[in-house]
């Protein structure tokens, strides 16, 4: 009798231990609904619940622990690495960069004029900002506006000829007004599209403020969720001339708040000027 309850128990054993593997294995392909639930009920019956102070304590660490994960860290360089490149408010500058090799996801072409023909990467836009430089370009036209584009997505390695051939040609210092080093350009977000006019001769010039498109864009961006994002003025806290044509998406409401307040992406989101 006893070697027969022992049996049983042995045999009881082994099946748990069969189940409990079942439950904790990470790769669980084809789980219906209701194995996922019964999973459920099985974790929470087995987990006793946690008192108030446990569970104040619990919180905290997972706070804590979110914050380090959160937490920004300098490179190398001695420049901050953004934590969050995907996001629509991600604030790239003389300061802060994009991760090494980071490319946008969902770049887009969106369907508005360039002043070229070719299906270049710098025609691309990530998905919502191109969406919606789509509906900022439709409404210009209907009031007569003739806005075209000219430069969005670039890579790491595209800004980096840039910038060299601008240090090459005007020297270190002054392509630092208004040139971005490798890794710090709004263009690698995917985020910002500069634009021009016929009017303008497809130039980039800050004489572009001056015209109908210029004029309109400063006043309608922000409803459309851009930006200028090196406005007049602000030199000292971007790091960079004024640049009427360089639109930055970071979504309508904090585009309308910035705009409201003529204020710039390091103001509103509080970073440090950065300027050199």
């Amino acid at each position: 009798m006893k070697k027969h309850m022992l049996l049983i128990a042995a045999l009881s054993l082994s099946l748990s231990a069969c189940s409990f593997d079942q439950w904790t294995n990470q790769e669980e392909p084809n789980v219906s609904a209701s194995s996922s639930s019964s999973k459920k009920e099985v974790e929470e019956k087995a987990e006793p619940a946690l008192n108030s102070e446990e569970k104040q304590s619990d919180d905290s660490e997972t706070e804590k622990q979110q914050s380090e994960t959160n937490k920004e860290q300098k490179g190398k360089d001695g420049l901050i690495v953004v934590n969050d490149p995907k996001s629509a408010q991600v604030v790239v500058n003389k300061q802060r960069k994009l991760p090494d090799g980071y490319i946008p996801p969902d770049l887009t072409i969106p369907e508005v004029p360039f002043y070229f023909d070719e299906d270049l990467p710098k025609k691309q836009l990530r998905e919502e900002a191109a969406k919606m430089l789509e509906e900022m370009f439709a409404s210009a036209k209907k009031e007569g506006i003739e806005i075209v584009a000219a430069s969005g997505y670039r890579s790491y390695e595209r800004q980096k000829k840039i910038y060299e051939g601008y240090v090459a040609e005007y020297g270190e210092e002054k392509a630092n007004t208004f040139s971005a080093k490798p890794g710090t350009s709004e263009h690698q977000t995917g985020l910002a599209m500069d634009v021009t006019s016929a009017k303008m001769s497809f130039q980039l010039d800050q004489s572009f403020r001056q015209t109908e498109e210029g004029e309109w864009l400063a006043n309608h961006a922000h409803e459309y969720g851009f930006v200028i994002r090196y406005p007049k003025g602000k030199d000292d806290i971007t790091g960079y001339t004024y640049e009427p044509w360089h639109l930055r998406y970071v979504g309508k409401d904090i585009a309308t708040e910035i705009h409201s307040q003529s204020s710039t992406l390091e103001e509103f989101f509080g970073f440090q000027p950065a300027g050199d």
